[in-house]
């Protein structure tokens, strides 16, 4: 019980951290206005999956910010070893979060449904 209450403060932790690196450190342009929307870290606190945001829905602009969040990753690592107080600094992994995409189709379903009735 104890370790899934650690993964779960960790995970919120990294999000926070996260976001401020991005703000404050990250000088890359490819990752303006990059959201994070959620953490993933496995058990055994080794690896962190890191769900992002973009308000773009253009794939080239989706492509550029992941080669841009995975060239900053090597900084954000470094960052939050200096940041959070464990012993090793989980390995990142950058994925897109899909899901506002997903919920934009649902309304422009929905939208169209009621227009036909």
């Amino acid at each position: 019980m104890t370790q899934h209450y650690r993964v779960g403060r960790l995970s919120q932790e990294i999000q926070k951290e996260v976001n401020d690196i991005l703000l404050k450190r990250v000088r890359d342009p490819r990752v303006e206005g990059v959201t994070i929307t959620g953490v993933n870290v496995t058990g055994d606190l080794q690896q962190a999956t890191i769900y992002y945001s973009i308000l773009s829905n253009m794939a080239s602009d989706a492509q550029k910010t992941q080669r841009g969040l995975e060239k900053a990753s090597g900084l954000i690592r470094g960052e939050l070893g200096s940041r959070l107080s464990i012993y090793k600094t989980p390995e990142l992994a950058f994925v897109r979060d899909e899901s506002v995409q997903y919920g934009d189709k649902i309304d422009q379903l929905l939208k169209k449904i009621d227009s036909e009735y």
